[in-house]
C-alpha cells in the first residue's frame, strides 16, 4: 500500500532536504532576531517585529511573488548573487529551501522569544557579577535556559517547511527531481487521472511527519526543560 514509486521517493527525500536545510540556515539568524526583539529597545522595533511575522498572515502566493520578484533572475538581490557568487534560487531547490525557510521563520522566532522572555535576569546579572564576560554568559547561561524553545522551535520550523506549498510553487514552480517537493507532488498528483491512490499515500506520509514533529517538540523540550530545572 505504501510502496513508493521512484518519483515520489524523489519527491519525499527533496522535502526532507530543504526543510533540513531551510531550518538550520534559519535557527542562526532566527537566535539573533528574537534577542533583538525580546532585549532590543530602538526605534523601529514594531516595524522590524512586523516583517518578521508578516509571512503569518500573508497569502503564500504573495510570499512567493515577492522572492521572485527579490532573487529571481533579473531581481536585484537574485541577480546580484547569481553574478558575484554564483548562487541561484529561482527554480532550483535552493529556492524552495528560501521559500521554506520564510515561512518558518516566524514559528522559530517566536519559540525562541518566548523562551528569551521567560528568562530570569538575576541570573544572567549574578553571572555577570562574578566577572563573566556577556558573550560566556550568553554561552553558560542563558543559552542552555533557552534550549527547550530553540528545540520546540527548530522542530516546527522544520515541520512547517515541509509543508509548504504556495510559496514554494510559486518561487520555484513545480519541477519533478528539482523543484517538487511533497506538497507539490501532491498537488501534481491530484490533477492527473489514476493519481488519487499516489496523492493518498504521500497525503499519509505528511499527516505522520507533521504529527511526529509536533510530538518530538513536546517530548525534547519537556525532557530538556526537567533536566535544566525550567519549565518547558
Amino acid at each position: 500500500m505504501f510502496t513508493l514509486t521512484p518519483e515520489e521517493k524523489t519527491a519525499l527525500e527533496l522535502s526532507l532536504r530543504v526543510a533540513l536545510w531551510a531550518t538550520v540556515a534559519s535557527l542562526p539568524p532566527g537566535l539573533l532576531i528574537a534577542m533583538v526583539l525580546s532585549r532590543g529597545k530602538f526605534w523601529g522595533k514594531s516595524i522590524l517585529n512586523g516583517i518578521v511575522f508578516l509571512p503569518l498572515v500573508l497569502p503564500p502566493v504573495v510570499t512567493g511573488y515577492l522572492l521572485l520578484l527579490l532573487f529571481g533572475q533579473h531581481g536585484p538581490l537574485g541577480a546580484f548573487l547569481a553574478d558575484n557568487f554564483g548562487i541561484v534560487f529561482a527554480f532550483r531547490w535552493t529556492g524552495a529551501a528560501l521559500a521554506c525557510a520564510v515561512m518558518g521563520f516566524p514559528l522559530l522566532v517566536r519559540a525562541l522569544q518566548l523562551s528569551i522572555d521567560a528568562i530570569d535576569r538575576g541570573l544572567e546579572d549574578a553571572a555577570g557579577t562574578l566577572g563573566a564576560s556577556p558573550g560566556w554568559v550568553f554561552v553558560t547561561v542563558t543559552l542552555p535556559l533557552i534550549l527547550p524553545g530553540i528545540i520546540a522551535g527548530t522542530i516546527l520550523s522544520f515541520a512547517r517547511a515541509m509543508g509548504e506549498f504556495g510559496a514554494t510553487i510559486t518561487f520555484v514552480s513545480n519541477i519533478p527531481g528539482e523543484t517538487q517537493t511533497l506538497p507539490t507532488a501532491i498537488y501534481t498528483f491530484t490533477q492527473v487521472p489514476g493519481g488519487e491512490f499516489a496523492a493518498f499515500r504521500l497525503t499519509a506520509i505528511a499527516v505522520v511527519v507533521s504529527m511526529s514533529a509536533l510530538l518530538a517538540s513536546e517530548a525534547i523540550g519537556g525532557i530538556v526543560g526537567h533536566r535544566i530545572g525550567v519549565e518547558a
